[in-house]
């Protein structure tokens, strides 16, 4: 098949093309490279022209006159530009209804032309969007990532790249998304509960993991136990840094002998795994129900994760062990667990080993590359 993979973060669409390409699929990607973490891209449609010094300055001079980013034009060009190269394809899929971060009017004109020119077009729900940002508003969780804003309205600007979703413009965008669309295919559980009684939900296909780029490394522990903590500044409190922070001051005071902390804070993608090679244990994120791509990578390399592990992820996956833990935004309930495994180090190196076999089961870039084939395939023969 020939296959359009449209927008980039997290590594998602790099993962799926190289599994596809393995199953000597035909794969283009387009889109952006996600800001500082600089995500491969086939066909760029970055607004590199306006990185250089004297265009950003009338850039931002223009932002804060006009509350519009005209780098959006340099996108809509790039796009315009090659889009013979995005036409007649088997599938294609969108990362997001908002997949080239633009403004919802841009996306409609740039998506217009996908629909028109392509007849099977599915959308993965694997981030922020009006439909799943409306769920947890309205669902009865006892927690999700929009927790902090709704116990704080202070925070607001915290939050305006995912309350920008429940905006009019991008309940259009939505709406017109979900109208050309297959079918939309959810990556974890936490999109998969939004979902799951959508008219046009496909049943969750994992997230994708090259496991040939992350080589498992059995952990080695010497006296010290170490902590990565990798700090997304925009996600600071969606993803529950605050509460991580506090946690681990405490438990560097708790174990003054026995822990080596060490936060990093929105480092490029390549940058980033380097950095938590060494340690034992990654704080990933405490507001959500499944992993996130992150959290995934590092358990790949055998890493303990502290992440969503709830228990609709652990009746699915039929698990009779542990494979990483689960994190809630509860400061002692997030001490209590890491003093547990500092105290008990022949746990971190057994969950390690647990963390790879469970990923190279369910996330392997091949099989689930697979599984999105089978998706696109049977799914556009059912409807044509």
């Amino acid at each position: 098949m020939r296959i359009l993979l449209v927008g980039e973060y997290s590594r998602f669409h790099n993962s799926l093309k190289e599994g596809l390409q393995q199953l000597q699929h035909d794969v283009t990607l387009i889109g952006r490279a996600d800001s500082f973490k600089n995500y491969p891209i086939d066909i760029s449609l970055e607004a590199t022209f306006f990185e250089k010094k004297i265009p950003n300055m009338l850039r931002q001079l223009f932002f804060r006159c006009c509350n519009v980013d005209i780098a959006f034009l340099e996108i809509a060009y790039r796009f315009y530009k090659n889009r013979k190269s995005f036409k007649d394809y088997d599938a294609v899929q969108l990362i997001n209804e908002f997949p080239f971060a633009t403004t919802p009017f841009v996306e409609r004109k740039l998506l217009k032309y996908i629909f028109k020119h392509n007849k099977n077009v599915y959308l993965s729900s694997c981030g922020d969007d009006f439909y799943y940002l409306n769920y947890i508003l309205n669902a009865d969780l006892p927690y999700h990532i929009l927790t902090p804003y709704v116990n704080d309205k202070t925070t607001k600007e915290r939050f305006k790249y995912s309350l920008q979703y429940l905006s009019k413009s991008h309940e259009k965008l939505h709406h017109f998304v979900i109208t050309n669309v297959q079918g939309i295919i959810p990556a974890n559980f936490d999109y998969d509960m939004a979902y799951r009684n959508h008219e046009k939900a496909l049943p969750l296909v994992p997230f994708p993991i090259n496991v040939d780029c992350l080589p498992f490394k059995s952990l080695d522990y010497r006296g010290k136990v170490n902590i990565f903590h990798g700090v997304n500044q925009v996600n600071y409190l969606k993803k529950g840094n605050d509460l991580i922070e506090k946690a681990l001051e405490i438990i560097a005071e708790k174990y003054p002998d026995r822990v080596l902390v060490k936060t990093a804070y929105s480092l490029p993608y390549e940058e980033y795994i380097r950095t938590y090679d060494e340690a034992h244990i990654i704080m990933d994120q405490l507001y959500g129900y499944d992993q996130g791509y992150n959290a995934l990578e590092a358990m790949a390399k055998g890493k303990v994760v502290f992440s969503g592990a709830e228990t609709d992820f652990q009746a699915f996956y039929q698990l009779d062990e542990t494979v990483l833990i689960n994190a809630t935004p509860d400061v002692d309930d997030l001490v209590k667990k890491l003093s547990y495994l500092i105290e008990n180090p022949k746990e971190l190196i057994q969950i390690g080993q647990n963390a790879r076999a469970f990923i190279e089961k369910f996330h392997n870039y091949e099989s689930v590359a697979k599984q999105y084939a089978e998706r696109w395939h049977f799914d556009s023969a059912q409807r044509s």
